[in-house]
């Protein structure tokens, strides 16, 4: 439980082999120490710092150095009430070379006005060597009781946001539990500063900065004012872009880092927003001409996500990495990467499609085994192996990287909130809707939908087969990317979209398998804890997925890279899924089944409707219009 002094705990972070950057935010004026020592009972001291705190909304923070590899060590920090200190503990990472396993937890995106959090109540018991907070650590431009406005402007009004999430509600400090039993990496999304904005651009192109007289959007007050609440709270290092060729850099934030955990793994901390250029119009899912106009600018050389110096970063990084022989690249990206149907794509990497090409293709032609790149921001697990192309419309070529989303720790659960809109928007019939409400939130393997996960990776899986994606899962490949991962799944889903929850990820120091656990709850409202505090709280993480991969080890692939299908088998599916979109009233069950799953999966359990509770009555085998792929 975080102290009166402490309201919102203590951490670590940016931990590696010699050095840690240790945080507090006293709620009381005057000096703060930190004492850093390598038994728990602080008989050796090591280190100590002081802080002299002259605003209470600005935490303090140190940075210490001179540790010892592969080391726990202990922190206390104490302020000017007496007996009033918090201690915290954190493991510096292993020597460049020695295997000794990788344990650590991935989660973003959380609402202050859904706390306590309970998706990470049982993370801290977890024995973590670190947590990534993945962004949208806050949600500046969502009301919430420490900032009931709908956007926060002032760079008070973003502390205030973070000092909610951070605090304690109904007895409770879920994220002062975890940040004091472990070391944090932290990095930013969008909604530090407000929705899908792009640093990069000008201000004008935007209308919530095109007051700005600055150049770009990362310059402006409200990002500027955002970053910063940010920056002050997190334990994170404070460095900046010297100038250079690209002027979007110069002098800004550098939240770009590259850490060694030993011979088992390197982490890639990405910042997806400061430097991105403005996104693409969205796509009208509906509309295959609108949908080849998306895919055509998507491939614009010109257009950048990461940005020149921190694509260079981190290909130079990966290489790096690769040649010193270590094990598993994890690429922590806020933004997914996988080809992800067509909803929203426009704001992930699918929308900077040139860029993403050039980044797999290095990948792929530097034979950098074994890249997980670790993503957020869709509120869901979705696990898939990834392709790309040369050119739009082209063949996908299949890489042996893979992708894993994670979270939410508290925000509207992908699964729901799409069903929903796109009902709302006609995407998806009403009668399908209703089947949906009445399968179960107990996803399992297998292909039977049977489970809400399985009805909506169905859905996704249909526009991503039009498209020639590959399908969701790490056992349902294009036939060019069979056999590049080797993954067991042991139970759940590679879908999981209908939790609050966060990601384990765990090394074998032997085999160097790697071991990935999702965990989730069951969503609720901003209104549920006040209603009934004790079902919200009470609820325990389970398994919503859980697999293992084990790493290429530098063998002979077993496959080789055919791709197959292009424009032509492209426009052809366009046109099916146009004619598709227009005649869906005309078909039945079973046909809609064909289209959406396959007859071995979606029919069996179509057929069988009526047995689903508000389901019974319906007499007509035919649907009264509507479209069914989601947007």
């Amino acid at each position: 439980m975080s102290t009166l002094t402490f309201p919102n705990g203590i951490s670590a972070g940016d931990v590696t082999q010699s050095g840690a950057v240790l945080w507090a935010r006293s709620s009381v004026a005057g000096p703060v120490e930190f004492a850093v020592s390598t038994t728990p009972d602080f008989s050796v001291i090591v280190d100590t710092a002081e802080v002299n705190v002259g605003d209470p909304a600005i935490p303090a923070k140190v940075l210490i150095g001179d540790l010892t590899p592969g080391t726990t060590y202990y922190y206390r920090v104490s302020g000017p009430v007496p007996d009033d200190a918090e201690i915290g503990r954190f493991e510096t990472s292993v020597q460049e070379g020695v295997q000794a396993g990788l344990h650590f937890g991935v989660s973003g995106d959380w609402r202050g006005d859904l706390l306590p959090f309970p998706a990470i109540a049982t993370a801290d018991e977890r024995g973590l060597d670190f947590f990534v907070k993945h962004g949208d650590t806050i949600y500046a431009d969502f009301p919430s009781p420490a900032g009931p406005a709908a956007q926060a402007v002032t760079v008070e009004e973003f502390r205030a946001k973070h000092a909610e999430v951070y605090g304690t509600t109904l007895g409770v400090n879920t994220w002062g539990d975890l940040q004091r039993s472990t070391a944090i990496l932290a990095t930013i999304d969008d909604h530090e500063v407000t929705d899908d904005f792009a640093g990069g651009a000008q201000p004008s192109t935007d209308v919530r900065f095109a007051g700005s007289a600055a150049q770009f959007i990362n310059d402006a007050p409200l990002y500027e004012n955002g970053l910063a609440a940010f920056l002050d709270y997190n334990a994170i290092r404070d460095q900046s872009y010297n100038a250079g060729a690209d002027p979007r850099f110069d002098g800004e934030h550098q939240l770009y880092r590259y850490d060694i955990h030993g011979a088992d793994a390197a982490t890639f901390m990405l910042d997806t927003r400061s430097f991105r250029d403005a996104s693409l119009a969205q796509i009208n899912p509906t509309d295959p001409a609108d949908i080849t106009r998306f895919l055509a600018q998507s491939f614009d050389p010109n257009r950048t996500l990461l940005g020149s110096a921190q694509l260079e970063d981190l290909k130079h990084d990966l290489a790096d990495a690769e040649a010193r022989g270590i094990t598993w690249k994890f690429v922590m990206l806020p933004e997914p990467i996988q080809n992800l149907a067509i909803g929203d794509a426009q704001d992930r990497y699918e929308g900077y499609a040139a860029e993403r090409t050039d980044l797999l293709r290095f990948i792929d032609q530097n034979s950098i085994d074994n890249v997980v790149f670790v993503s957020a921001d869709v509120h869901g697990t979705f696990v898939n192996n990834l392709t790309y192309q040369e050119t739009p419309f082209g063949p996908q070529i299949p890489v042996s990287a893979f992708e894993i989303t994670t979270g939410p720790v508290a925000a509207d659960a992908f699964g729901p909130d799409v069903v929903t809109g796109a009902v709302a928007a006609g995407f998806l019939p009403q009668i399908l809707a209703d089947f949906y409400d009445h399968l179960p939130n107990q996803p399992d393997p297998g292909g039977a939908i049977d489970d809400k996960d399985d009805f909506i990776k169905a859905v996704l899986n249909t526009q991503d087969s039009v498209l020639g994606y590959d399908r969701l899962g790490l056992d349902d490949n294009l036939p060019q990317a069979g056999g590049l991962i080797d993954a067991t799944l042991i139970q759940g889903d590679y879908v999981a979209v209908h939790n609050y929850g966060w990601t384990e990820f765990e090394i074998d120091s032997l085999s160097q398998q790697l071991h990935v656990t999702a965990w989730g709850v069951e969503p609720y409202t901003a209104e549920d804890p006040a209603a009934d505090p004790g079902r919200v709280i009470s609820q325990a993480p389970r398994v919503v997925s859980e697999f293992t991969v084990n790493p290429d080890m530098g063998g002979p692939d077993e496959t080789e890279n055919e791709p197959g299908g292009g424009f032509t088998s492209l426009l052809g599916d366009l046109i099916d899924w146009n004619e598709t979109i227009e005649n869906l009233g005309e078909q039945s069950l079973s046909e809609l089944a064909k289209r959406v799953g396959g007859d071995d999966v979606f029919a069996p359990i179509l057929q069988n409707l009526t047995t689903h509770g508000s389901l019974q009555g319906f007499s007509s085998p035919f649907l009264g219009g509507g479209e069914f792929l989601i947007g």
